[in-house]
């Protein structure tokens, strides 16, 4: 990735030494705020989006501002599970994206030398913390390569009226134990009930972030929370066997046995939760809308935490935090680097862009003008919140790379299909021998 990145760098001064564009280049190297006296309406902005759940939501929100404004805003979404390959082809290409994002310090450090420094931007002072912004140095340095734009959840979406249909209500499940107790029956009863206990933890390239990803992050978070600790170079594992008993529950009291799980997407998951053939799914506040939209009742939803055994699981709270963060490309032109500002600025303060992150897209947005949002969701994360609960933190930012997360879900998709101690075997060396070798090549 690095010899790439500074392949990338090497090529995109040439060019610009060519054309003589150097204005970009100088913009945010060290200071913040406009871009000089650069004319933002005669710019365009072009952003790479992260999220494919929302393309719809962002399409409309940029045809709004390019109809308010004149300024054209051009969204481009990533294929599931290729977002830097993307970023990586989009940005060898002359008009590259002028907005694009990474998943927090450890995606910032292939991208960092293209980061036009957004301290003292309108989009900072926005901010209502600091702490939603990754800095290259120090904090005094004033150098602020990204900010936080959106905080999610994400745990066990439940239908709660199928949920008591079966029996139970979500009073019933408090904890590992309680969680298997429950789905085991359902899933017996599935004959009997009409559904089943879970949605399929779908193994495509669309769906499989859901294991190798979200779910890994739960032996991560107790880990590190047991040492003391925020990152590591060498994860230790500590907490697999948790890990793989609520995978285990995932994959034995689903729709589908494991060894289809390889070809299932994520479509197939949530349309089997909203045609009511499971009554747990794991995903996030993100998906909210896309539920609703399809017919399904806020009263009917709502989301409890991924249990897997470990830790003060009466007091366990979301699992919440970020890996949305964005980056303004200062390789970008003067006027284009201005209306990239603008818009973002307008994103977080408008009325129009607001409703549509807290409505539309189901965003918390961690900025001053932000509109509460009535997602059920994220109503849930904060009541859980305010009653003392504790939320998990999201520490998959700090898996060392996207190569890391790949071989862990090939080796979660062959167990899935064979869950054998053989094949576990190899899930834990793709997870703790391989977290190792891929955070050496990425520092070397």
């Amino acid at each position: 990735m690095k010899t790439w990145r500074k392949l990338l760098a090497t090529g995109a001064a040439a060019a610009m030494l060519l054309t003589g564009c150097s204005s970009g280049t100088d913009s945010g190297s060290s200071s913040g705020g406009d871009s000089g006296s650069a004319d933002g309406s005669k710019g365009s902005v072009y952003y790479l989006n992260f999220k494919p759940e929302q393309d719809e939501a962002w399409q409309n929100l940029a045809k709004k501002y390019t109809e308010e404004t004149g300024v054209d805003v051009k969204v481009v979404t990533a294929a599931s599970g290729n977002y830097e390959t993307t970023l990586m082809s989009e940005m060898g290409k002359s008009g590259a994206p002028t907005l694009f994002q990474v998943n927090g310090p450890v995606g910032l450090k292939n991208w960092e030398e293209y980061a036009y420094n957004l301290y003292d931007t309108p989009v900072f002072k926005q901010l209502t913390s600091d702490d939603y912004a990754l800095y290259i140095g120090p904090k005094e340095d004033h150098d602020v390569a990204a900010i936080a734009y959106c905080i999610e959840s994400y745990g066990l979406i439940v239908n709660k009226k199928l949920l008591e249909k079966a029996g139970y209500t979500v009073d019933d499940i408090k904890s590992f134990d309680d969680l298997k107790k429950v789905a085991d029956d359902i899933a017996k009863r599935e004959k009997e009930l009409g559904f089943t206990a879970f949605t399929s933890a779908g193994m495509d390239s669309s769906s499989d972030w859901r294991y190798k990803t979200h779910l890994a992050n739960m032996p991560i978070y107790f880990e590190y929370q047991n040492d003391g600790i925020t990152d590591t170079d060498a994860i230790k594992g500590t907490y697999l066997p948790e890990y793989r008993k609520i995978y285990d529950l995932y994959i034995t009291d689903s729709t589908v046995p494991g060894k289809d799980l390889a070809a299932k997407t994520g479509d197939d998951s949530r349309n089997e939760f909203e045609s009511e053939k499971a009554v747990f799914y794991q995903n996030g506040s993100w998906e909210y809308t896309n539920l609703t939209n399809d017919g399904m009742k806020a009263e009917d939803l709502t989301m409890i935490p991924i249990y897997i055994g470990v830790g003060d699981e009466a007091k366990q709270g979301l699992t919440t935090g970020t890996e949305n963060y964005w980056v303004v490309n200062k390789e970008a032109s003067e006027e284009d680097i201005q209306a990239t500002l603008d818009f973002m600025d307008w994103c977080v303060t408008s009325e129009e862009g607001t409703t549509a992150m807290a409505d539309d897209m189901g965003f918390v947005i961690p900025f001053k003008d932000a509109k509460p949002s009535e997602n059920v969701f994220v109503v849930e994360d904060q009541k859980l919140t305010e009653e003392g609960y504790k939320p998990v933190s999201w520490n998959f930012t700090t898996m060392p790379s996207e190569e890391w997360k790949n071989a862990l879900g090939s080796a979660l998709t062959q167990y899935a299909a064979d869950p054998t101690d053989a094949n576990w075997k190899a899930v834990e060396e793709a997870f703790v021998d391989n977290w190792k070798t891929e955070y050496d090549l990425a520092n070397s």
